[in-house]
Formats: structure tokens, sequence, C-alpha cells
């Protein structure tokens, strides 16, 4: 399978000590359908103070805590999960979101901060990829004094082109981010 968003792309968005690289797994999903194991793994994910993505080593090994799966994750935090979710695997933080895959169908999700709800993020792992690629180049232009509202009409149709789901939402994660943007907050 064919992936637009590549290593390469995400190092040179963010650099090398800024990606984690995943594990190799078994795959997950259809041959045909998505695979998250293999972007995670060859492409990585980005680690910034907007998206964190490394795992807090302080608690790696505290008994009964296992990272790698949403129950493991928010039982440890003592934060309510959808039953449903409990196999998922948390990938980071965006902004305030907990941000996690489902292996199996490889759509991503968010975790609002202090909500017992999910909302659908990305239609898949490259998705968020590319919508990270694109936030950093915000990020960039937004420190050298890009007007905001550009910034938040640009990525809304730069993502959106690659994928509308990260918008469908209004509660989305980017959503409220763009519109903080916008408002001045960042």
């Amino acid at each position: 399978m064919t992936h637009l968003v590549t290593a390469t792309s995400l190092i040179k968005a963010y650099g090398l000590t800024n990606v984690v690289f995943f594990p190799q797994h078994p795959i997950h999903g259809s041959a045909d359908g998505p695979q998250p194991t293999s972007l995670l793994s060859s492409v990585g994910l980005p680690h910034s103070a907007i998206f964190t993505s490394k795992t807090d080593l302080e608690h790696m090994y505290e008994f009964g805590f296992n990272p790698t799966t949403l129950a493991g994750l928010l039982g440890h935090l003592g934060r309510p999960f959808p039953y449903e979710t409990r196999a998922w695997w948390p990938l980071g933080y965006l902004f305030t979101s907990l941000i996690a895959v489902d292996p199996e169908s490889g759509r991503v999700y968010s975790f609002p901060e202090s909500e017992e709800h999910y909302i659908l993020l990305h239609r898949d792992v490259e998705s968020l990829l590319f919508a990270l690629i694109e936030l950093r180049k915000l990020e960039v232009d937004h420190d050298n004094n890009v007007a905001p509202e550009e910034l938040s009409e640009r990525f809304r149709r730069v993502v959106g082109a690659f994928d509308p789901t990260p918008f469908a939402d209004e509660e989305s994660q980017w959503n409220l981010s763009l519109e903080e943007l916008e408002h001045g907050i960042w």
C-alpha cells in the first residue's frame, strides 16, 4: 500500500529527534483495509508541544499499568471509557484531547478532556499524520506573523481536501483549536 505521508515528510516537518517510531506489530485490519501498524512503525508520530506522543516512562513500570491500550491507560488514570474502546491504542494528546486509534478499523478518535465520549477525528492514521504535518507548517507560519484567519482557512482547505472527517463534528479538537487560533488565544 502506497502512502502519501512518509517518514521523510514527517522528519522534515518535526526533526528526527521529535519523531517516535512504534515497534513492528502483527498487521491488523483486512488486506484491503487500513493498517495503522505499518504507518506507526515506518513513518512514526511527531512529538511536539501541541501533539505529545511519548509515553510517560515514569509510570511505565508501575504494577498493572499498561499504556498500550486505552483500558490500561485510562484505567490507570481513573478515567472512565466506553467499553468498546478498551483495546484501542492511545497515540498521544492533541492539545487537551487524548488521541487513539482503533487497530481493527484504523479510524482515529479523540477523547476530549473531562469527557466520557469520543469523537471520530480521522478516517485513518495517515490522515492524522497529514494533518499534524500541516499543523507544524501552521505553527511555523504563526510564529512568522501570518494572519491567524489565513492560517485557519488554509489548514481547513488543505486538510479537508485530504480528509473531511477532522471538521465533520463541531466539537472536534481541530475545529476548537482553529477557533482559538482565529480569536488570538494561541
